[in-house]
């Protein structure tokens, strides 16, 4: 893809795009950085905007995936920070190691995200919660051998996106 015809397609449709997420959005911050994230999808996945016959369906649909994204990850963010609340001072991790468990946490996230529910749930409870899978069965109500299965399909989701568990 040239960069005359990115520049074009973004000059075409920024603005408007930018207006559609800041109605996404409350904050005008958010909507300028999601927007950016846009056109960055757009560029690495080296789509000719001329090929593309609805320039704002395909926008929108891009920025409504990194906008959902957004709140998964501050929803996930808040969850963990409760629970470091509970922690006692002394034990609770250091400001830098807040910042790549909660790191590394938004990359099992990504990786699970298309796991069903019932998958997720027996990942995190083995791995945050330590639980066994006898444990992990009664608590969904399925047996230890479905709970292998779920553990074999998340940590090769882990494994195939990179993220360590």
């Amino acid at each position: 893809m040239s960069s005359t015809k990115l520049g074009f397609f973004f000059s075409e449709h920024h603005r408007w795009l930018l207006q559609y997420l800041q109605r996404q959005v409350r904050h005008r911050a958010d909507a300028e950085d999601t927007a950016a994230e846009t056109f960055c999808q757009l560029l690495s996945a080296k789509v000719d905007p001329d090929a593309i016959e609805q320039p704002r369906a395909y926008l929108s649909t891009i920025a409504r995936r990194l906008v959902f994204d957004r709140h998964r990850r501050r929803r996930l963010e808040q969850a963990y920070l409760e629970r470091l609340a509970l922690l006692p001072e002394e034990l609770a991790p250091s400001p830098e190691e807040q910042h790549l468990l909660l790191e590394a946490l938004s990359a099992v996230d990504r990786a699970l995200a298309g796991l069903p529910l019932a998958v997720k749930k027996a990942f995190l409870l083995s791995q945050l919660d330590g639980l066994g899978y006898a444990e992990i069965g009664r608590q969904l109500g399925v047996s230890e051998r479905t709970v292998g299965r779920y553990m074999t399909q998340a940590l090769r989701q882990c494994y195939l996106s990179g993220a360590q568990p």
